[in-house]
């Protein structure tokens, strides 16, 4: 096995591991010290407000699918696939940052960064200007 294969193995179980900490809060817990619990409490904030936005996108994709009938199938079936789509992304970086953040406080370590919010802006902002498209064509099935 070469050196990138087993960089590409010990990856994937540090995912596992990664996943493993979502199910494991008291894992988490007893890692270094315990921060302020104020930047407990604005992490786990951020984590709900991460759920409300993908509660959100959820909601706009059923919407989109049910009370849009109108659309040509494609342009339905897409947007509401999107929409939805963000919202799984959305609920996975939610907790997944949630455990950073706290693993990162604990140990006094610089916050994590993600690229997760760009994408979700970029994804977003297609489905916007897909919207744009179909009113102004009047793109009906």
């Amino acid at each position: 096995m070469g050196p990138s294969c087993s960089r590409e193995v010990s990856n994937v179980f540090d995912a596992l591991r990664e996943l493993r900490l979502w199910f494991s809060p008291e894992t988490v817990r007893a890692e270094g010290e315990t921060p302020d619990y104020r930047f407990s409490l604005a992490n786990e904030r951020t984590f709900l407000a991460w759920l409300r936005t993908a509660l959100a996108l959820v909601g706009g994709g059923f919407a989109v699918d049910q009370f849009l009938p109108h659309l040509a199938d494609w342009w339905r079936i897409g947007l509401a696939l999107a929409l939805l789509l963000a919202g799984v992304l959305c609920t996975g970086r939610a907790v997944n940052h949630w455990v950073k953040c706290e693993r990162a406080m604990r140990r006094g370590e610089d916050l994590p960064q993600s690229r997760l919010p760009a994408l979700l802006a970029l994804i977003l902002g297609l489905v916007a200007l897909a919207v744009v498209t179909v009113v102004l064509l009047g793109c009906a099935g």
